[in-house]
């Protein structure tokens, strides 16, 4: 097989012409005229000039372009966004959005490609970073959720200006971009009047909306308070695995309207549970897969969640005492806890889980979490990840304790951005 780059050898150099012939120890401002290579983690590609790697944003692979170098701490790498586009990728189309492209906001990283053409450069990273981290080779295909591309989003947080306007954080800055609009986020979190109002200096204004349309506004000042804006509900209501879930305004839910519904079947249909299963939910919020698993379990079985966040396990206690069989508890997930929950179950078998489901943060679940987990020895590990390369990492974790891939499904729950969700079983 053809050895690929990757985000510290990238591979190929790549025919390049400097357009600027000022000479000197920082790259800022540069212009550089380069071929564009792979598509890298981050939402950016890769290209080369002069032995050093460019990661550019803005570009597509195989493009001719022009850039500009925006960030240079010196060494080996630095970042730069597409100016101009000599040649095109085929995937190439305009932004739907004014402000989308360098100097712009810093929320989308696709807006220039047509949504097959950003499936298919997620799908690229996850197989990559899955070579890279776990040494493994995988077939996945990005699947597409409706919408598929704009106005699904139906949570968002602005940042607010210097004059109180609502708007994004420009890549990898704390300065504000202005907008009037967000065209990836509902009507319910973009509505012309939460731009037309100003609004007092904050770190950020959270605005969720669920299948009821009602909207929650919170502001979180300077002191890191929330606090709900007048006219504001408190909880939105969304609707996933067959239940009614009422979330909290800055409480922890999918963004993207069909995304807790289609992870959760995905979960399911890969981890097989059946009637009398015993099943440790990890990173468990509310217990979105918790509720899904006791329903498949039924009476004889037995689902223990365990979640860091005390507001998501009391909300979700309070929503799930139609499953006796459901059991929530607050903890950090660390390796002690899960041992910990080996002693609670609830049969003569005490120590054993038959399933494990974990949803960790985009960090990951980390080595000693894993090790623990097989220690379990369950017949089956499902791990959704909102990280491809996390997820690789803890895989190739699993595999020191004889846990194989034999599962990976991705999802384009984030369209527009280079962000994709992945649910992988292990057995």
């Amino acid at each position: 097989m053809a050895r690929r780059g990757t985000a510290t050898d990238p591979g190929p150099r790549s025919r390049f012409v400097l357009m600027n012939s000022e000479q000197g120890s920082s790259w800022l401002g540069r212009r550089v005229r380069v071929e564009v290579e792979r598509v890298a983690h981050g939402g950016h590609c890769v290209a080369r000039a002069e032995g050093r790697v460019l990661f550019v944003r803005h570009a597509l692979p195989g493009e001719l372009v022009t850039v500009e170098v925006t960030e240079d701490r010196g060494g080996s790498f630095c970042r730069a966004d597409a100016i101009e586009v000599h040649a095109a990728h085929p995937g190439r189309v305009t932004a739907p959005c004014q402000y989308a492209g360098p100097g712009g906001c810093g929320g989308c990283d696709w807006q220039h490609a047509n949504p097959q053409t950003q499936r298919e450069l997620k799908g690229a990273v996850v197989r990559e970073q899955f070579e890279r981290l776990a040494g493994l080779e995988v077939k996945v295909e990005v699947e597409a959720l409706d919408p598929p591309d704009l106005r699904w989003r139906t949570r968002m947080q602005y940042a607010v200006a210097r004059d109180g306007s609502l708007g994004m954080r420009r890549h990898r800055s704390h300065d504000v971009q202005p907008i009037d609009d967000c065209l990836i986020a509902t009507t319910d979190v973009a509505e012309p009047a939460l731009f037309a109002q100003r609004w007092k200096p904050a770190v950020e204004v959270d605005v969720e909306a669920g299948a009821d349309h009602r909207r929650v506004v919170s502001e979180m000042t300077a002191n890191k308070k929330w606090s709900y804006a007048t006219g504001s509900s408190h909880t939105s209501t969304h609707r996933a695995a067959g239940r009614s879930w009422k979330v909290r305004g800055g409480g922890f839910w999918q963004v993207h309207p069909q995304a807790a519904d289609v992870l959760t079947a995905a979960a399911v249909s890969m981890a097989g549970p059946i009637p009398g299963d015993r099943v440790l939910d990890l990173y468990c919020g509310m217990g979105l897969f918790a509720a899904a698993m006791g329903e498949s379990v039924g009476p004889t079985g037995y689902v223990l969640g365990i979640e860091g966040s005390h507001t998501a396990v009391r909300d979700g206690v309070a929503q799930l005492g139609d499953l006796p069989q459901v059991e929530l508890r607050q903890g950090q997930v660390t390796g002690d806890r899960i041992r910990e929950a080996a002693s609670v179950v609830p049969t003569e078998d005490a120590g054993a889980y038959d399933i494990v489901v974990l949803d960790p943060p985009r960090k990951g679940a980390k080595r000693e979490v894993c090790v623990a987990i097989a220690q379990l020895r369950p017949r089956a590990i499902v791990y959704v990840a909102c990280d491809p390369a996390a997820l690789a990492r803890d895989v190739a974790s699993f595999a020191e304790s004889g846990y194989q891939l034999r599962g990976l499904r991705a999802f384009d729950a984030f369209p527009m951005t280079h962000h994709v969700e992945c649910v992988a079983l292990l057995a």
